[in-house]
């Protein structure tokens, strides 16, 4: 897919590129870098995103260009969508009517695209973008490798998770000798939070419990939480993982109210335990050690719920039966 995708780009002039609702690292930093890949090979290119940049990402060459809008206003020779898992997550009106190129490296991906170039093997979409730059002969500049550099820290979270290979270091390396300064770039992305962070922060980590057999956490983040701290959406980045730290916890789930009884859900696993599959049950996905998916009901009964089947999953980790369809029950 990856030849389909130079095809299109050498015989094609305008382009849009485009991501998730509450954009992260990885989307913002691979738009941006397959942005400054386009501008190198003269093209018309923008990129518009539903949700504004969020403030750990405002460094980012190029994202003072990141045009904020509802939908897609005007017609394009094709509009790419990074790290999606359907055509929906944009939040972009009319962008089912674009001719879509769909990048991903998730495996649960959708194929909504008319070219769908999914590369489970990538420790992020930044790492496909840098792998498009040598199909296309662009040179890494400063400005791609900046952007491809924060989508890898952040996807793999500073070289943390699963996910990361021996590739990812290899890229990375690459995009060090380009210019690009590991200590400026983590610190911009993980040490630029405001005090309201810690405050919320405190009210989630008080949430935390252990199911019973020490496994697996759960946490809760409600919206008068988020209401007293003044804290915004990205200021939650990374909760997800504290209760990890504890050797014996093997997954851990956070449930974020987003309304009532609709909680956004955050999985996060060590090792073979596979949260993907558990986030897939509920319409969500991922990686195996890191997945989302939305959550419905009363609290009690929706932590029991993915408690469970957490649960369950670490039970298959460790030789126990594969989770069924009755876990859901």
């Amino acid at each position: 897919m990856l030849s389909q995708v130079v095809e299109l780009i050498e015989s094609k002039r305008s382009f849009a590129i485009t991501s998730h609702i509450r954009p992260d690292g990885d989307s913002l930093g691979s738009s941006l870098g397959l942005y400054w890949l386009l501008q190198a090979l003269d093209k018309d290119v923008e990129v518009i995103m539903r949700d504004p940049v969020p403030h750990s990402y405002q460094q980012l060459p190029g994202s003072p260009k990141v045009r904020v809008t509802p939908g897609v206003d005007r017609n394009y020779d094709a509009v790419f969508v990074i790290e999606c898992s359907d055509i929906t997550r944009p939040g972009l009106v009319n962008l089912e009517k674009q001719y879509v190129v769909n990048i991903d490296h998730h495996s649960t991906t959708a194929l909504f695209g008319t070219i769908n170039w999914i590369d489970s093997t990538a420790s992020a979409v930044g790492e496909m973008v840098y792998n498009l730059c040598k199909a296309t002969g662009v040179r890494v500049t400063k400005e791609i490798a900046e952007c491809v550099y924060t989508a890898l820290i952040t996807d793999t979270g500073s070289f943390h998770y699963s996910n990361t290979t021996e590739r990812t270091f290899k890229v990375a390396s690459e995009l060090v000798r380009t210019g690009v300064k590991p200590a400026k770039t983590a610190e911009s992305v993980f040490a630029s939070y405001p005090w309201s962070r810690i405050q919320l922060l405190g009210d989630v980590l008080s949430t935390a419990r252990r199911d019973t057999s020490g496994r697996v956490a759960c946490m809760r983040q409600t919206l008068d939480m988020q209401k007293r701290s003044a804290a915004s959406e990205e200021d939650t980045d990374g909760f997800v993982n504290y209760p990890l730290t504890v050797a014996e916890v093997e997954a851990v789930a956070l449930l974020k109210e987003s309304a009532p009884e609709v909680y956004r859900t955050s999985l996060r696993s060590k090792g073979d335990v596979n949260v993907a599959r558990v986030a897939e049950m509920f319409g969500g996905g991922g990686h195996r050690n890191a997945a989302g998916c939305t959550l419905t009901g009363p609290w009690e009964d929706a932590e029991q719920r993915i408690v469970d089947l957490l649960r369950d999953a670490v039970d298959r980790a460790n030789g126990a039966q594969d989770i069924t369809e009755d876990a859901l029950k």
